[in-house]
């Protein structure tokens, strides 16, 4: 009975291929199989922030490529429209799956709300050590930051590679800080500065990795709030298209790999820290990955995305050639209210800062 099923079941497939692939070109056939293969590749990287960076390690690194295949798939659909051909269905599927399934990286917004000064407003800003190491040869680099700094006036700042030649300049424009001190570790410094009292603070204290993350609780009015500074594990990827497509693959994808597996360590220590926090929270950082990624998920929790509720367009915050990724965010619980999100397009670190204005209103 199976003998005699089989040969029905492979003539069945190949009816289906022929009938999908029936009154198409050469070159639209070529096509289609190049748009099926990033359809099944977009389908599966929605998956990704469902699935543990340590049972699929590589799959992390689909996730990276959310933005790239989604403008693809759209390109696709828009092609097989101009063609009138029912291909388009392929892309268009994927397309609204994605669609209600996981988070959009472009926001259609008109505009931005603007930061409004009496609200609670905090910048997360990645600095590279204010170019300590002259990545960019400019020597003004690091004033330039600071005088940014100053002029946005945020209540709150969060600094990730923090480097205390500046700490002078912040301490004279801010009342309270918290600095990272890992004596004896070879630790990136985190920085969280306040024009607020800092109550109480502390180093989560990651283990077997120069990141780390911070936190200060912090007394905002009549309130307490705990305010996050992560720094997770960095995937040592010089932005630049040139470099990835002269390493090797199987090099890069190693490398990426274990640094896919220290993130999802330290987002497990940080989301059993944050379980235990007594007070609302701000989550601020460099997550060295995407909205697209189970690293971003375990850290987000039940909290609110600053850009997904009040952000615009692409809302990249890292430097990387002809791709915007978005891997700074700005986290809130459900009980804080965000009222504005802002992007800036400072080309001062390889990181753009973010500035989020909150209402801390318990009314709300």
């Amino acid at each position: 009975m199976k003998a005699f099923l089989r040969p029905k079941r492979i003539f069945c497939s190949k009816q289906v291929k022929n009938k999908v692939l029936k009154n198409l070109h050469f070159f639209d056939k070529i096509v289609f199989l190049f748009n099926v293969l990033l359809a099944f590749l977009l389908l599966i990287s929605f998956v990704a922030p469902y699935i543990s960076v340590v049972h699929f390690p590589y799959l992390s690194v689909l996730s990276l490529g959310v933005p790239i295949l989604v403008l693809i798939n759209m390109l696709l659909l828009f092609y097989w429209t101009l063609r009138r051909k029912r291909q388009l269905l392929l892309s268009l599927l994927v397309l609204s799956i994605g669609y209600l399934c996981s988070d959009s990286f472009f926001m259609f917004k008109i505009k931005e709300e603007p930061i409004v000064a009496d609200q609670l407003n905090i910048m997360s800003y990645n600095v590279r050590g204010f170019n300590k190491y002259n990545w960019i040869e400019d020597t003004t680099v690091g004033d330039q930051i600071i005088d940014f700094i100053k002029v946005e006036n945020p209540d709150i700042l969060c600094i990730q590679e923090f480097s205390r030649i500046k700490h002078g300049d912040l301490k004279n424009h801010f009342k309270y800080h918290y600095i990272s001190e890992m004596r004896g570790e070879k630790k990136s410094l985190q920085a969280i500065y306040s024009n607020y009292p800092i109550l109480s603070k502390g180093s989560l204290n990651f283990p077997q990795s120069q990141n780390n993350a911070i936190y200060a609780d912090i007394q905002y009015q009549k309130d307490t709030i705990r305010v996050y500074n992560l720094h997770l594990e960095s995937l040592r990827v010089i932005p630049s298209a040139e470099v990835l497509t002269q390493e090797a693959s199987s090099k890069l994808y190693k490398r990426l790999g274990n640094s896919f597996g220290k993130q999802q360590e330290q987002a497990d220590i940080f989301r059993k820290h944050c379980n235990m926090a007594p007070f609302k929270t701000i989550v601020c950082g460099d997550f060295n990955n995407t909205q697209f990624s189970n690293v971003y998920k375990v850290i987000r929790g039940d909290m609110n995305d600053s850009f997904i509720e009040q952000g615009t367009g692409y809302g990249r915050t890292f430097n990387f050639e002809y791709y915007p990724m978005r891997i700074d965010f700005i986290l809130a619980d459900d009980t804080i209210e965000i009222k504005a999100h802002k992007n800036f397009n400072l080309k001062l670190s390889d990181h753009f800062p973010v500035m989020v204005s909150f209402d801390m209103d318990d009314d709300q």
